[in-house]
């Protein structure tokens, strides 16, 4: 079950659900607007092999846009620090970026009960798109759970920043 937006205010008021920074003005009918945070990666190879640590560029876009080009994963993320123990946050492209082709998530939309992190976002555009920090780019629900919860604990929590890929260390 999806919590509505008020819910998901309620739910944040008695720190069932941590957002930060929150506004309240980023709340939808069931579901938050986050925006985009000021760093950017891109990997360094044009073939990327799972069991290798992959090396990074990291952008600053605080201060200038940044265009981002087809057929390249760029990792952005979320200005906002989220998380829940009582909730699985689900992310989405807001349907106004959506609209002009930039996927946020490619393909890992789930976020971990227990997962409090700068959320990396993994971006790819259909066709050239500028981006800038600061501009509201998803939204994350909150769905109720059944049954016991485990919380996570994994290789990427409490993340600050675009955080690349750590499947190397399932290799070793």
């Amino acid at each position: 079950m999806i919590l509505t937006g008020s819910e998901i205010m309620n739910e944040y008021k008695l720190g069932r659900i941590k957002i930060s920074p929150f506004d309240e003005r980023q709340i939808n009918p069931n579901s938050y607007d986050f925006r985009l945070g000021n760093i950017v990666k891109t990997y360094k190879n044009e073939i990327l092999d799972p069991m290798v640590k992959q090396e990074t560029n990291i952008i600053d876009i605080s201060q200038q846009d940044i265009t981002l080009y087809p057929d390249k994963i760029y990792l952005g993320h979320t200005y906002e620090t989220m998380g829940s123990d009582f909730y699985v946050p689900i992310i989405r492209a807001k349907s106004s970026i959506a609209r002009l082709g930039l996927f946020i998530h490619v393909t890992a939309d789930l976020i971990d009960i227990g997962s409090y992190n700068e959320w990396t976002l993994q971006l790819h555009a259909v066709q050239p798109l500028k981006i800038r920090a600061g501009m509201l780019i998803g939204q994350v629900t909150f769905w109720t759970v059944q049954g016991e919860i485990i919380l996570y604990s994994g290789k990427y929590q409490g993340s600050k920043g675009p955080y690349e890929s750590q499947i190397y260390k399932d290799f070793k």
